[in-house]
C-alpha cells in the first residue's frame, strides 16, 4: 500500500483491529500468567482469590514460595551455569568460525558452511536423540575397550553444554558474519602500515567493530540456552535446567510456584534485551 494515496475507513479499521488483535494474542497469556502469579489459590489457574505474595515468600507448611523452593532455586542455578558456558563457547567458536568463513579461502568452503547451518535446520529433538546415542556408544566402546568409565558420556551437565553448543554456535556465526561482511579491510591495512601487529590490528580494529554484534549474539546465545528444552531433555543428567523442572512440575501437577517463576523469567529476560540493546546501540 503507498501511503500517499487515499485509504478506506474501512481499510484503516480493519488495519488497526490487526494490529490490536496480533498484540493480544501475543502478551494476553503472559499478562495471564504474570498476574495469576500473585493468586491466592492453590492452583495455577483462574479464578481469582485474591492478591498474594505467598507464591514469592511463604515458607511453609501448606505454601513454599520461590524464594524458599530449593528444587526451582537449584534447576534456575543449573540454567545460568548452562547458559553461561554456552554462550562463552559459542561466542568464541562462532567468532572463529565467522573470520574462518568470511576472510579465507580454502577448498570444499561452500560444503563446510552448508554443514555448518545444519543444526539449525534439524529439529532438537533428533539433534538431542543423535547426540545422546553417539555419546552413549563413545562410552561404551571405551569402556569394553580400555575399561574406563568416562561420565561425561553419560547425560550430565556438560552433555547438555556440549549439546546446545553444537547449535547455538552456528547462530552466533551467522549474526557475527553478517556484522563482518559490513568491514573494510582496508581499515586494517591501514593498521598494519603504521606497524600495528596482526594480533593488535585484531584487537583494537576489527573485535572492536564486531562488538556490537559479538555482545548481541552473546546475550541470545545465553536466552537461548536458557529457555532450550527439546535438545536438553534427552542429555539432562540428575540436575535438571528450569525449563525441564517446569515440565515436570507441570505434568505432575504443581502450585502457582510456576507463575512466579514465569514471571521471574519474564522480568530477568525483559531486563537482559533491554541492556544488551542500550549497550549495542551505544557502542554501535
Amino acid at each position: 500500500m503507498i501511503r500517499s494515496l487515499p485509504r478506506s475507513k474501512t481499510y484503516d479499521w480493519s488495519f488497526n483491529a490487526f494490529i490490536i488483535l496480533y498484540f493480544v494474542f501475543l502478551f494476553a497469556p503472559l499478562v495471564v500468567t504474570c498476574v495469576l502469579a500473585f493468586n491466592n489459590s492453590d492452583f495455577p489457574s483462574l479464578p481469582w482469590q485474591g492478591f498474594s505474595l505467598d507464591w514469592f515468600v511463604a515458607d511453609g507448611p501448606d505454601r513454599v514460595g520461590l524464594f524458599h523452593d530449593a528444587q526451582n532455586l537449584r534447576s534456575i542455578v543449573t540454567s545460568f551455569e548452562t547458559a553461561f558456558f554456552v554462550s562463552i563457547l559459542s561466542v568464541v567458536v562462532g567468532t572463529c568460525a565467522s573470520f574462518l568463513f568470511e576472510k579465507e579461502e580454502f577448498r570444499f568452503k561452500g560444503l563446510l558452511y552448508m554443514l555448518m547451518l545444519a543444526p539449525l535446520v534439524i529439529p532438537g529433538v533428533i539433534l538431542g536423540i543423535s547426540q545422546l546415542l553417539a555419546a552413549n556408544t563413545a562410552g561404551t566402546f571405551v569402556d569394553e575397550t580400555f575399561g574406563v568409565d568416562i561420565p561425561f558420556f553419560r547425560p550430565s551437565f556438560w552433555l547438555v553444554v556440549l549439546g546446545q553448543f553444537s547449535f547455538i554456535t552456528t547462530f552466533v556465526t551467522l549474526v557475527v558474519s553478517a556484522r563482518l561482511r559490513k568491514f573494510d579491510p582496508a581499515l586494517e591495512e591501514a593498521a598494519l602500515n603504521l606497524g600495528a601487529t596482526h594480533f593488535g590490528v585484531i584487537r583494537h580494529v576489527t573485535l572492536k567493530f564486531l562488538r556490537p554484534a559479538i555482545v548481541g549474539a552473546g546475550a541470545v546465545a545465553f536466552l537461548m540456552s536458557f529457555e532450550n528444552f527439546n535438545t536438553t531433555l534427552f542429555l539432562v543428567g540428575s540436575e535438571p535446567t528450569l525449563p525441564i523442572n517446569l515440565y515436570l512440575q507441570v505434568r505432575d501437577g504443581s502450585t502457582p510456584v510456576i507463575n512466579a517463576v514465569s514471571l521471574m523469567l519474564i522480568v530477568g529476560t525483559s531486563l537482559l534485551a533491554l541492556i544488551n540493546f542500550y549497550f549495542t546501540r551505544k557502542t554501535d
